[in-house]
């Protein structure tokens, strides 16, 4: 199972991140654009995703992705962390809301961070 704890070391790794306090719960921010939240209850976390994308993640997997209400006008998805198969799935999860964020800057000097095209 994946932790809170786990999500957040894998995101202050990725340059030029950093950790922030909003809505009473941290967020992640790469060249001061959001990439990712952990909500309280440290069972889930919020994740860039195009809502091209994330329909079709919902659907293929409800176990592991949902749309909160409150994000749903917006390029998000929610990830259950006790849902992911393993460390490997939660790195690329993070990589990819990341890389989304970051500007073309660091996908240029990081390009095995960058998201396929």
């Amino acid at each position: 199972m994946c932790t809170s704890d786990e999500v957040r070391e894998l995101a202050l790794a990725l340059p030029e991140t950093t950790e922030k306090e909003a809505w009473s719960m941290p967020t992640f921010r790469v060249a001061g654009k959001m990439f990712l939240t952990l909500p309280d209850d440290e069972t889930s976390m919020a994740v860039r995703c195009p809502k091209e994308e994330r329909g079709e993640l919902v659907l293929a997997e409800p176990e592991k992705f949902w749309v909160a209400d409150h994000e749903a006008s917006f390029a998000w998805v929610r990830v259950r962390l006790a849902a992911l198969d393993d460390a490997d799935e939660l790195r690329a999860i993070v990589v990819d809301s990341w890389s989304q964020a970051a500007p073309p800057r660091l996908l240029q000097a990081h390009p095995d961070l960058a998201s396929p095209a």
